[in-house]
C-alpha cells in the first residue's frame, strides 16, 4: 500500500477568515488567478477542485473526494504548513522581524561572514539581488534579508563567495539562531550573471527539526519506505526520510513522481512543487503561476493512470500565495484544498476541514498505524 502526498507550493482557495491579521483580506489563489487566466487544469477539476465549498458552485461528478482545510498553526509559511501535514501543529509562531535583524544578532552574524553585512530588512528576493547585488561585488558583503515570513535569507553571487562557503554560513547561521531569533528558516540564496542577476537553482533551506515525531517518523520506524521529492528534505531535515531526490523544477518533481509510481515499494513519497510559490507567487506572475499549475495538471494526466489498485494520491498545499495580491510579496493565510483520488476512494464533500494534520491521521489510518483521532479514511473509504 502507498500513500502520494503532493503539495502545490503556494495554492490557496480563499481568504481564512483571520486573514486580516496577515493582511491578506481578499486573497484567494485560485479564484483570482482565473480571473486574470482562463487556466486549463482538466485533472484537478476531475478530481473535484471546483466542487470545494467556497471555491466556485460545479454539480459535476468527481473522481475524488475533496475539501478545504483551515490551517491551525498562526503562521502561513512553508515550514510551518508542512509539519501541521505531517502531524505536529505548531502553537507559537516563529519569530519574525519587520525591521530587520537587532544589531547584537546582525554582530554575531558579521563574525561568521568576517565582515559587514548588505540591507537587512524585508525585501523581495529579486529586488535584493538587483538592488544590492553590485554593491555585495564591489564590496563582498553578504546581502542578508527577512520577509513577512520567519526566514533569514542570505544572498550572494557565486563568483563572489563559491556554493560550499555560502553552505557552511548558512549552517552556522542556524546554529547560532536560537530563543528570541529561532527562525523557521535559514535561506541560501546563490545568485548569478550580470545585473539584473539571476538566481539559481541551488538554493538550500536549513530548517529548525520538527519538535515532535511527525507521519514521516511514524512510517520510518514501521519499516515502511518514506520518500521526499523537492524541498521535502529540507524542511524535516531528512528526519524520517528513507530516500530523497532534491529536484529543483515542477517538471522535475512530476517525472520522479511518475518514476516512482511505477517502482515496486510499500510506504509514503511526500513531494513539494516549488515553482508557483518561489518563481510566481512571489513575483505576482500571474500568468506563470497559471501556466506552472496547467504543467501540474498535464503531468497528473500521465501520473493517475499508472497508479496501482491500492495506491492513495493526496493532493494539497501549505499556504496561499495569490499573484495577484497587492498588499505585499509574501505568502497570503488562505484556506488550502485536499483532493483525494484513489481505486477505492469514494468521492465525497469533505466541506471544511480544521488542520491540515488530517492528512497525517488518514495516512496513518491507511497504513494501519495509530492516529490522533482526525482521520477521515473510513469517510472516503468503500
Amino acid at each position: 500500500m502507498r500513500a502520494f502526498v503532493i503539495v502545490i507550493d503556494g495554492f490557496g482557495i480563499g481568504a481564512l477568515p483571520d486573514c486580516k491579521m496577515y493582511g491578506d483580506f481578499g486573497a484567494n489563489t485560485l479564484k483570482n488567478t482565473l480571473s486574470a487566466y482562463d487556466m486549463y487544469i482538466p485533472n484537478l477539476k476531475k478530481l473535484g477542485l471546483f466542487n470545494i465549498d467556497g471555491v466556485y458552485p460545479d454539480d459535476r461528478s468527481a473522481k475524488g473526494a475533496y475539501g478545504r482545510m483551515a490551517e491551525l498553526s498562526k503562521a502561513k509559511d512553508t515550514t510551518v504548513g508542512h509539519w501541521e501535514i505531517a502531524g505536529v501543529v505548531i502553537n507559537k509562531p516563529f519569530p519574525v522581524f519587520p525591521d530587520g535583524f537587532p544589531k547584537p544578532f546582525v554582530e554575531k552574524l558579521e563574525n561568521i561572514f568576517g565582515c559587514g553585512i548588505l540591507l537587512n530588512k524585508p525585501y523581495s528576493g529579486t529586488e535584493a539581488i538587483r538592488d544590492f547585488g553590485e554593491e555585495h561585488l564591489k564590496t563582498g558583503k553578504p546581502i542578508v534579508y527577512t520577509s513577512a515570513d520567519s526566514v533569514l535569507q542570505v544572498a550572494c553571487h557565486v563568483d563572489k563567495v563559491p556554493l560550499q562557503q555560502l553552505y557552511d554560513w548558512c549552517q552556522k547561521i542556524r546554529n547560532i539562531c536560537v530563543g528570541d531569533y529561532n527562525v523557521g528558516r535559514v535561506i541560501a540564496r546563490p545568485f548569478s550573471g550580470k545585473y539584473p542577476f539571476e538566481r539559481t537553482a541551488d538554493r538550500k533551506d536549513f530548517s529548525l527539526m520538527p519538535p515532535s515525531d511527525t507521519l514521516l517518523d511514524d512510517v520510518k520506524a514501521n519499516k515502511l519506505n518514506c520518500i521526499g521529492v523537492g524541498k521535502i528534505e529540507d524542511i524535516f531535515n531528512f528526519r524520517g526520510l528513507t530516500e530523497s531526490y532534491h529536484t529543483h523544477t515542477n517538471k522535475e518533481g512530476m517525472e520522479k513522481l511518475i518514476e516512482l509510481v511505477g517502482r515496486e515499494f510499500d510506504g509514503l513519497v511526500f513531494a513539494n512543487l516549488v515553482d508557483t510559490d518561489m518563481l510566481y507567487g512571489h513575483r505576482r506572475d500571474v500568468f506563470g503561476y497559471a501556466q506552472a499549475m496547467e504543467e501540474i495538471d498535464k503531468h497528473l494526466g500521465e501520473f493517475m493512470p499508472c497508479m496501482k489498485h491500492d495506491d492513495v494520491l493526496y493532493i494539497t498545499s501549505d499556504h496561499g500565495n495569490d499573484p495577484t495580491h497587492k498588499a505585499h510579496t509574501d505568502h497570503t493565510r488562505e484556506y488550502t484544498p485536499l483532493l483525494i483520488y484513489g481505486r477505492d476512494i469514494v468521492p465525497t464533500n469533505l466541506g471544511t476541514l480544521i488542520g491540515f494534520d488530517v492528512i497525517a491521521d488518514t495516512i496513518r489510518e491507511q497504513f494501519a498505524l495509530p492516529n490522533k483521532g482526525k482521520s477521515i479514511w473510513q469517510k472516503i473509504t468503500l
